[in-house]
């Protein structure tokens, strides 16, 4: 299916919040956006990042599905966690589950990008998905990997943080400008809408989470190495990713071997904007596989 790109204006703000009760702690304030009806399909952006980095496929998936597109806690328009608390799997993982019970929803489909497919991965072990479709997952690097990643992240946090919005603005009405604020993510950023630039650096400039995901990942147990089972799993990789290798991918399907391995032609890090038609079509025949063989995955946490 040919590239097909609707250029897209992402809300400024998340218009819906849902508190989330924590065992032992305050409740956690999640924001989100919510489209279409049918079977649940929850989508999870990267670090730094915010919901709308789905614009570009929203509308398609709604028209199949009740979407459900998730700031994660500590970006965008959704709380921090408490300062003590971990962003681990185990601790974000649970947290997304019962997100989803507060908003009425049961086992979702699960799409999550970089950040977002490592907990897309998590709540598939979680016994909480229907289907998975992890786009560039996090979990699959090797140390020099994690240090070069980590490199280029801090670099785009810092120079978000130093930029003042007026030049930020200036920068994102031209090509080149887009090029210079986002070419590390996406393959294709002249196609970017200026708008949506801007949204997404200031979110990287204010994502309270940043650093302690960071921290998450130099941990022993960032690295992902179990498989889900029967549950049925896509894991797609931008041929042009420049922050998460591609050869992560071939790690991610020896993990996984009954996952399916999808090369991203002329895609990012971040896939959605660059071939919008393929990542949607990615997703719905992964949802699509559920329905002919229902997965259960493992179920290693209660």
């Amino acid at each position: 299916m040919p590239a097909v790109f609707t250029p897209q204006t992402p809300a400024s703000v998340s218009t819906s919040v849902v508190e989330v009760p924590v065992a032992g702690g305050a409740p956690v304030e999640m924001a989100y956006e919510r489209r279409g009806s049918g079977e649940p399909m929850l989508l999870l952006h990267g670090i730094g990042h915010h919901w709308q980095a789905w614009e570009p496929v929203l509308s398609v998936l709604a028209g199949s599905y009740d979407v459900i597109a998730l700031d994660l806690p500590g970006f965008g328009s959704s709380r921090p966690l408490p300062d003590d608390a971990s962003y681990g799997l185990r601790r974000v993982v649970p947290l997304l589950a019962a997100t989803c019970t507060a908003l009425g929803v049961e086992r979702p489909h699960v799409v999550g990008n970089s950040l977002g497919g490592l907990l897309a991965l998590g709540l598939g072990l979680h016994g909480a998905a229907r289907s998975v479709t992890a786009l560039s997952p996090a979990g699959f690097f090797t140390r020099p990997e994690r240090l070069y990643a980590y490199g280029v992240l801090r670099g785009m946090r810092a120079g978000a943080r130093a930029l003042p919005d007026p030049v930020l603005e200036i920068l994102a009405r031209t090509s080149a400008g887009r090029a210079a604020l986002t070419s590390t993510i996406y393959a294709r950023p002249g196609r970017r809408p200026a708008d949506a630039v801007v949204a997404e650096t200031r979110a990287l400039r204010q994502a309270a989470g940043f650093a302690a995901v960071l921290a998450e990942g130099r941990r022993p147990g960032a690295r992902f190495h179990q498989d889900l089972g029967n549950l049925p799993v896509t894991i797609g990789w931008g041929d042009r990713d420049r922050l998460l290798l591609r050869r992560q991918g071939v790690r991610a399907k020896r993990a996984m071997p009954g996952a399916r391995l999808v090369r991203l032609r002329d895609c990012g890090h971040v896939p959605m904007n660059d071939d919008p038609a393929t990542v949607a079509r990615i997703v719905l025949d992964t949802a699509r596989q559920a329905d002919a063989r229902p997965g259960t995955g493992a179920r290693l946490w209660p």
